[in-house]
């Protein structure tokens, strides 16, 4: 008869954001337990609350399989002497496996006979396999762990009951020093310790609680009751901030949604400070009027970890909360508009970058200049030029603002609205709200050019510099985040579609920049690394499926990435074009041909020219002719269908070469110049692809 088993560790608060993969960590590692086990369910459902963790197994089976498998012994010459006697291995063997001699049978491997006994395992019971779960419960890890009281175990937060039902019985487990019971807990206020009867009753006992156990009901809920609540009000529904959704979710266990105001007066400071005061500080979420002007309103809802009882009283006290919070914004903004845009300048030169890099003014200074160095590859109109020339002068001016120093994630934007309250370009507003951009893996990129060159320089400066003194990140220790600035890089000049060598960009900065002696020496160093590392995020970009590009094989990747090439955007389109024609009936041929140029080439002088006098036969001058084309070719195109169609064409002219001549040739002078040809051809097809890396059928 199958079993429904409940496991639920009970805890103090836990930390909203790790609640979900904590919980989702839990099912994973007791289904593979359960898997290896083969032990049969039909499903594991998971709970989760700010208090408690919990997984209940559905139509798990009574136990498992008994187990018959034929084990291998030594071999017979080895199981028996000459007399047929069982030897000492023999007897040990059987011995060990529970069984007797009289049990052996002989079986045939690869023209040698071994011995063999049936080995039988009783199947053990649901009960006897769970009985290792707490093994599982403390191989969880988390982001931050804590220990607690004398104990030196550590966990999420401290276990304080656990509840372990299989259907109406306890499994006797201990976790942490807690055995397990059938008690829980309902809400911390308005529900209270219960006994759980069976494992399936565990949801709604819970909910008779005050507990909405279920997590993506409790989601739900808060959806049902925010939409309720600005349809009655008529504002538009604030829903598609889903990590605000999910961070609410995770930090009440019975939702009541409630809407409040504050004073108008407050609209006069930036939407965007009073959208981090409420959604970021406050968990609340704003809410605009639901028409065409979209209009900023003084209200908010909230979500109340509780009932609607007395919910006016917990406005109010909401309320008054924000009305602190947004008094301190206004201050802030107002303290700020005070001042000039120079005065905030010339205090970056007392704000540090790093120790080694000198300020965050020096820091400026350098990406302005590494911006006009970057802007000759992006055909900026002449106020564009302009615009990125003034935002250099001052564009990081906002750090040292008030009100960034109070809500940090505004930098760049507040830094806009100020410049376009000063009556700065708009361009130049544009670039300094996006000279962050992307923040992420999967965020979007600068939608203007201006923005676009001054967050590539600012990201290209942190880069070089940060390698320049030895900071380059190894395994997971990346405390400047320089492979978030690098996969920005990469998706900034990829979504551009400007094709110039980041080799080459960063060589002009190295020349260009003043810098000391020290720092152009680590940069000339480190310019390979910080290349490598830059492709190494463009490996990710072609794995993943945020960028328009269809994921891209393993050996296409690798191929790409070690051809002699640092134009981003055709290293990307490339690949695309491997990927493309990799299922095409001659790519097999076109690859075997310029993998045999490769081979032969590296025996080349390095030095070594094509010197016509001793080209010989007819294809090995027309392959000549054809390789020297295809050069002129490569320098007019930059288009990776193109460039592969040139290669394709060149592929038929070096079969013919190859079917027609020796290469290794016994005049000495004929071999080197064939060599030389041949070493041509494949500095200019490594500049496309590495074409040894693709696999072929």
């Amino acid at each position: 008869m199958p079993h429904t088993f409940l496991l639920e560790l009970g805890l103090e608060e836990m930390p909203a954001k790790a609640i979900k993969p904590a919980v989702e960590q839990l099912k994973d590692k007791v289904q593979a337990y359960l898997e290896e086990a083969n032990l049969d369910f039909k499903e594991i459902k998971t709970y989760s609350t700010p208090r408690r963790l919990a997984i209940m197994i559905e139509e798990l089976a009574e136990m498992q399989p008994d187990d018959k498998q034929l084990v291998k012994g030594p071999a017979k010459k080895i199981a028996q002497d000459a007399e047929g006697n069982w030897s000492k291995a023999a007897i040990g063997f059987t011995r060990g496996q529970g069984a007797s001699t009289d049990d052996i049978v002989f079986k045939e491997v690869k023209g040698v006979e071994y011995i063999y006994v049936e080995k039988f395992t009783k199947g053990k019971t649901a009960a006897e396999i769970l009985a290792d779960l707490p093994n599982i419960i403390t191989s969880l890890t988390f982001p931050v762990s804590m220990k607690w009281s004398t104990y030196t175990y550590k966990f999420i937060r401290p276990l304080h009951w656990l509840v372990a039902l299989l259907d109406q019985e306890v499994l006797p487990i201990t976790v942490f020093g807690i055995e397990a019971s059938q008690n829980t807990k309902g809400h911390r206020f308005l529900g209270e310790a219960i006994t759980i009867e069976s494992a399936d009753a565990y949801e709604t006992a819970l909910e008779n609680q005050f507990v909405i156990a279920d997590r993506q009901k409790r989601q739900e809920m808060i959806e049902t009751q925010i939409k309720d609540l600005c349809a009655e009000n008529g504002w538009k529904v604030p829903l598609d901030n889903k990590e605000l959704l999910d961070e609410v979710t995770d930090l009440v266990e019975y939702p009541t949604a409630f809407s409040g105001s504050f004073n108008k007066d407050y609209l006069k400071v930036p939407e965007v400070a009073l959208e981090v005061s409420m959604a970021d500080h406050q968990r609340y979420f704003p809410v605009r009027k639901d028409d065409a002007s979209q209009a900023f309103l003084p209200n908010f809802i909230g979500i109340r970890n509780g009932s609607a009882d007395d919910i006016e009283t917990v406005i109010k006290g909401n309320e008054k909360v924000l009305d602190a919070r947004l008094a301190d914004a206004k201050f802030f903004y107002e303290e700020d508009q005070k001042v000039s845009i120079g005065e905030f300048v010339d205090k970056l030169k007392r704000v540090s970058f790093h120790e080694k890099l000198g300020s965050m003014y020096d820091k400026q200074k350098r990406v302005s200049l590494i911006a006009q160095i970057l802007s000759e590859q992006f055909e900026l109109s002449s106020d564009e030029k302009s615009a990125l020339e003034k935002a250099g002068t001052f564009f990081k001016f906002d750090l040292v603002s008030s009100t960034v120093v109070e809500f940090t994630k505004l930098q760049g934007e507040i830094g806009a609205i100020l410049a376009r309250e000063k009556g700065e370009d708009e361009f130049v507003c544009a670039a300094i709200a996006e000279q962050y951009l992307p923040t992420s893996a999967t965020g979007n990129v600068p939608a203007t050019k201006v923005g676009t060159v001054l967050s590539l320089a600012d990201k290209l400066d942190t880069l070089m510099m940060f390698f320049a003194i030895g900071q380059v990140p190894s395994g997971s220790n990346d405390p400047f985040a320089l492979r978030r600035q690098a996969m920005g890089i990469v998706k900034m000049i990829e979504q551009s579609s400007r094709h110039f060598s980041i080799a080459e960009v960063m060589t002009k900065i190295e020349e260009q920049l003043p810098l000391n002696v020290e720092l152009k020496a680590g940069i000339a160093q480190n310019q390979t690394i910080l290349l490598q590392f830059l492709k190494d995020r463009l490996d990710q970009l072609m794995q993943s499926d945020s960028s328009d590009q269809s994921v891209i094989a393993y050996d296409i990747r690798q191929a790409v990435l070690n051809a002699d090439q640092a134009d981003i955007v055709l290293l990307m389109d490339t690949a695309s074009v491997l990927n493309l024609k990799k299922d095409d009936s001659d790519y097999k041929s076109i690859i075997e041909s310029l993998n045999r140029v490769s081979n032969l080439a590296q025996k080349a002088n390095p030095n070594g020219l094509v010197d016509q006098a001793l080209l010989d036969t007819a294809s090995e001058k027309a392959l000549f002719e054809k390789a020297t084309s295809t050069v002129d070719r490569f320098m007019e195109s930059k288009q990776a269908d193109e460039r592969y169609e040139e290669l394709k064409s060149l592929s038929t002219f070096i079969d013919a070469f190859f079917e027609e001549n020796m290469v290794m040739a016994d005049n000495e002078a004929v071999k080197q110049n064939r060599l030389s040809l041949l070493k041509m051809i494949n500095d200019l097809s490594i500049t496309f692809a590495d074409t040894t890396q693709l696999l072929i059928k």
